[in-house]
């Protein structure tokens, strides 16, 4: 791992202009050949822009870089970890938008961060955990959680019970987030619910597969259902 450092503004303004450019994954990998412990401070404002496209490649650059940082050292790799769920802590004293997208994305791409921390992302699913009530953070929570379950579903098959009720969520992305999992996770016990979705007009934009997208509730209650054999 490189130890050579760059200005602050410097790294920062050259993260943002490679974010910017039009080939994703190039950027991610130009990225991982800067210094990464900046690389990931300058990621971290990002994640809670305005610019959703932005911020939807902050979070996968997060994702890479800090995958490789946990390749190279582990114990730095964690430390981000922490500051993400210091970010969703209420002593923190502020509102950790983009954190639980950015964790879900690093576990996916690091199996050894994955077990240890994949208990503690469930966790700000369920009431008797680290609940986060505001509904914008619910569905950071549940992305998160569904982008683990497209790699490593086994780890968060117990899962289930927490993210179930989110079906019935007021919030139509809520709702289409917790159905897009269920299917993921094969729940047949979901089923019914599912079904009932399957009647659901509302349009949502979620990312999926690297980029934006306008998606009804339906569909993504009718595709659940056919992951799971209905």
């Amino acid at each position: 791992m490189s130890t050579k450092t760059l200005p602050g503004r410097s790294i920062k303004r050259k993260a943002y202009e490679i974010l910017n450019s039009k080939d994703v994954e190039s950027a991610i990998e130009d990225l991982c050949r800067l210094p990464l412990r900046q690389v990931i401070n300058s990621l971290f404002p990002l994640l809670y822009g305005g610019d959703l496209e932005i911020k939807w490649r902050a979070v996968m650059a997060m994702g890479a870089v800090v995958a490789r940082l946990a390749r190279e050292d582990i114990e730095s790799a964690r430390v981000i970890i922490r500051r993400l769920m210091w970010n969703l802590n209420d002593e923190s004293g502020g509102i950790g938008w983009g954190s639980p997208e950015a964790m879900g994305e690093i576990l996916a791409n690091s199996n050894a961060l994955a077990g240890e921390y994949s208990k503690i992302l469930v966790s700000y699913a369920r009431k008797d955990g680290n609940y986060q009530e505001n509904e914008i953070m619910q569905r950071g929570v549940l992305w998160g959680i569904g982008r683990l379950a497209q790699v490593n579903p086994e780890l968060i098959k117990g899962s289930v019970p927490y993210i179930t009720p989110y079906l019935e969520s007021s919030d139509a992305t809520v709702r289409g987030l917790a159905g897009w999992i269920m299917g993921l996770l094969g729940t047949e016990d979901a089923s019914s619910r599912l079904e009932t979705l399957t009647g659901a007009e509302a349009e949502i934009q979620v990312f999926m597969d690297g980029r934006l997208v306008n998606l009804r509730v339906k569909d993504m209650a009718a595709e659940a259902l056919r992951r799971i054999g209905r």
